[in-house]
């Protein structure tokens, strides 16, 4: 126990899950609560909705305009449930799971859309794909430990802005041949550095749920001792 303790304070980013009053959000000092219904959690709910809209949109009507209506305002407003939780002090833990979980959809949900229409090349579509393999990996070696995952680093915030903008702006280079040449500049642009900063950010939680284990090992030979 006394090597346990040990271990949660040297990796305090990385902790069990404690009770829903005493767990702040990352990178802020507010309370995290139990509450469902809430104004941040409703944005989520929408953001989630909009996924499936978008792949209908997209790959059975081919509403390109519609499409890219969705997809730019289920990326624009990826930050305005989080800002509002902590501006409304609605933090909460199924807000922490939707959130991430809303991006991780749109990026998932995009990339096979897109390279099922050939927007995206198959092998941009399998580098992203292979680093959230890499993570899911890391996720399973951590929860063996009873540890959740880590918190959103700033790194994989700004990799998700940079792809949910990217994606819209593809599309429309996809969609509008007259001003193609430039939207698929900026676009792709944007693209690259997303994934490049995602795998940044992917490499970083894999060095953190490392170093826990080899710390939590190590706590477990000394109290063994």
């Amino acid at each position: 126990m006394v090597g346990r303790r040990a271990v949660l304070r040297r990796e305090g980013s990385v902790s069990r899950r404690p009770a829903p009053s005493e767990h702040p959000a990352p990178g802020s000092t507010a309370v995290v609560g139990d509450r469902v219904l809430t104004v941040p959690n409703l944005i989520s709910f929408v953001r989630l909705v909009g996924v499936p809209l978008f792949l209908y949109l997209f790959l059975v009507a081919r509403a390109d305009v519609a499409a890219i209506v969705v997809l730019a305002i289920g990326g624009t407003s990826d930050w305005v449930d989080g800002w509002l939780a902590r501006r409304l002090h609605q933090v909460s833990r199924l807000g922490e799971l939707l959130d991430p979980l809303a991006d991780r959809l749109y990026i998932l949900a995009t990339l096979l859309a897109f390279t099922a229409r050939e927007v995206v090349p198959w092998q941009f579509t399998a580098a992203l794909l292979a680093r959230e393999l890499l993570l899911l990996g890391s996720l399973g070696v951590l929860r063996r430990y009873g540890y959740g995952p880590p918190p959103v680093h700033y790194v994989g915030k700004t990799a998700t802005f940079l792809l949910l903008a990217a994606f819209p702006i593809l599309l429309l280079a996809a969609a509008s041949p007259p001003i193609a040449t430039a939207t698929a500049a900026i676009g792709w642009g944007l693209a690259w550095w997303g994934l490049v900063l995602y795998w940044v950010a992917g490499a970083m939680y894999v060095l953190q749920a490392s170093r826990l284990v080899r710390a939590m090992r190590a706590g477990r030979a000394g109290a063994a001792a």
